[in-house]
């Protein structure tokens, strides 16, 4: 029996770009799966949504979610993951509706789970070489906070990512049935926490190189995002219990 496999697009405004990232979707490659697709926007209020409806059009075993509220970054993918758990999925993975990670790697980030024992996939965009970062469009700033940021994690936590920060995962579902989905931030931290949530579980994660394309680049967010992850790497580095479970919820 194939195992069944969701592909989930996580939009925010993304307009036409969510289309043009479905379009990069080879199903074909996916043959082996029971794959099925969700969009899952968050209340964009914009052409976003006529081009989600476009794609339900174009391919069956497609779920279009219109988030009422916006949900944040982490809510959103939230709702995916528990669709996931709830509809007894084996893998899902997540791409985001810009066009940030290139939807060519799905293949390979599924097969991964095959013969192994890795509860995670992530991609890294360090892993592709600091050459490949630059022409790729990485922000100068970014990549140095990356790198920094990465090392600092990975000294607290005694692991060896090369990129921390990365947004493209691919999970084993039934990780969700020891990590309580429901409880991780709405905030672009979800990543943050969920990697370490998986550390603190004993899951494994594999990093799989990837080449990323960067546009719109919005820096107040990324000093934002940067500054809660140095405080959370910070507190429980420092082992404050209470901190990490009232305000961080680890």
């Amino acid at each position: 029996m194939k195992k069944k496999l969701l592909i989930f697009i996580i939009t925010y405004k993304a307009k036409k770009k969510v289309y043009k990232v479905f379009k990069k979707i080879n199903f074909n490659k996916l043959r082996n799966y029971n794959t099925s697709l969700l969009i899952s926007d968050d209340f964009s209020n914009d052409e976003t949504v006529f081009y989600c409806n476009k794609i339900k059009e174009k391919r069956k075993n497609t779920f279009i979610v219109l988030n009422k509220k916006n949900l944040g970054y982490g809510g959103n993918i939230k709702k995916c993951l528990l669709f996931a758990k709830k509809k007894k999925f084996s893998f899902s993975i997540m791409i985001h509706g810009d066009g940030q990670y290139h939807p060519g790697y799905i293949r390979k980030f599924i097969d991964t789970f095959k013969n192994s024992n890795y509860s995670a996939i992530t991609g890294t965009r360090i892993g592709s070489g600091i050459k490949s970062v630059i022409k790729g469009g990485m922000p100068f700033y970014k990549l140095v906070g990356n790198l920094f940021l990465t090392f600092l994690f990975n000294l607290v936590f005694k692991s060896n990512f090369t990129d921390a920060h990365t947004g493209m995962w691919a999970y084993r579902i039934n990780v969700l049935n020891k990590i309580k989905v429901s409880s991780l931030p709405d905030n672009f931290n979800f990543d943050q926490i969920m990697r370490i949530k998986l550390i603190k579980n004993n899951y494994k994660i594999k990093e799989i190189p990837i080449k990323t394309i960067y546009k719109d680049e919005r820096a107040n967010l990324h000093i934002k995002y940067a500054l809660k992850f140095l405080l959370i790497v910070i507190v429980y580095y420092l082992k404050l219990d209470f901190f990490l479970k009232k305000f961080f919820k680890i």
